[in-house]
């Protein structure tokens, strides 16, 4: 018994030290952002701001666009995440019904393609897109999105379509329902939560991405919110810290928020989609 209790209090506590490390750079970033200028120069940093401000926020809004770059992350993200989860959902499904060969190979694929950098792809990706004229737009960076969200999103809904019992689409198909009718009536409802979990993680990989949107958008007027922060550090390297803390707080809460709100989904996603077959 002292052995078994010995073994949970320890892991009890490797997790809370494991939520501490995860928690601290967002706790030290909330308390960055709401110290003076005096403390944040201080030799002897404190949790808790002793005078806390608002300065540092409405210094932010006054220097760098933050609605608008806001305003375009969430153009791209939302676009991204809807065409990729509407592009992998029935791609999955022929992948997960068809076990063929070629359809393994895909799979494979698909597992291997994450490994690629960014730094390999952005030149090819550039090249296309010029050709296309499509660099300096939001539609040129929602396609790259597309393409770069696709393979995880096809990796996870396949799973969640082979957790689908084949016996509802085969009694569907007896009442004389097509494939296409089969999949939007019995199968889409049931994959909800791997679609919802998807078209999450497709969003929050869009609303941080920061590589691509430098590369490919040159105008201020159409950069996304992580390229705007980066206005904050001058010339020097300098970083004006309590502004770029503020907007950096700002930025984390959509992602915060969304997870609050669906992360029954999210869990429930993730499980049926890497661990069922």
């Amino acid at each position: 018994m002292r052995t078994g209790t010995t073994g949970r209090v320890g892991q009890y506590a490797a997790l809370l030290a494991y939520l501490l490390f995860l928690a601290f750079p967002f706790l030290w970033l909330v308390s960055t952002a709401f110290k003076s200028p005096r403390e944040l120069g201080s030799p002897h940093p404190t949790w808790i701001p002793r005078d806390p401000t608002l300065d540092n926020f409405r210094q932010a809004f006054d220097e760098q666009p933050l609605l608008r770059a806001a305003g375009n992350s969430l153009l791209a993200a939302l676009a991204a995440a809807v065409i990729a989860v509407l592009i992998a959902t029935p791609l999955a499904y022929v992948m997960a019904r068809h076990r063929t060969r070629l359809a393994k190979a895909a799979t494979g694929w698909v597992v291997v393609s994450q490994a690629f950098p960014l730094v390999l792809v952005i030149i090819p990706l550039f090249l296309v897109l010029k050709e296309l004229r499509l660099i300096n737009s939001l539609a040129g960076l929602v396609m790259v999105y597309v393409v770069w969200a696709l393979p995880f999103a096809l990796w996870m809904l396949v799973g969640y379509v082979r957790a689908v019992p084949t016996e509802l689409e085969e009694a569907a198909a007896v009442d004389g329902a097509g494939r296409l009718r089969t999949l939007v009536s019995v199968t889409a409802p049931l994959l909800a939560p791997g679609i919802v979990a998807t078209a999450l993680f497709a969003f929050i990989t869009a609303w941080n991405e920061f590589f691509f949107a430098l590369v490919l958008l040159k105008t201020p007027e159409k950069q996304t919110l992580p390229v705007v922060l980066t206005h904050f550090i001058g010339a020097e390297g300098v970083a004006d810290l309590g502004p770029l803390a503020a907007a950096a707080f700002l930025a984390t809460l959509p992602s915060l928020i969304i997870f609050a709100i669906i992360q029954r989904r999210i869990t429930g996603g993730m499980l049926a989609g890497a661990v069922k077959s």
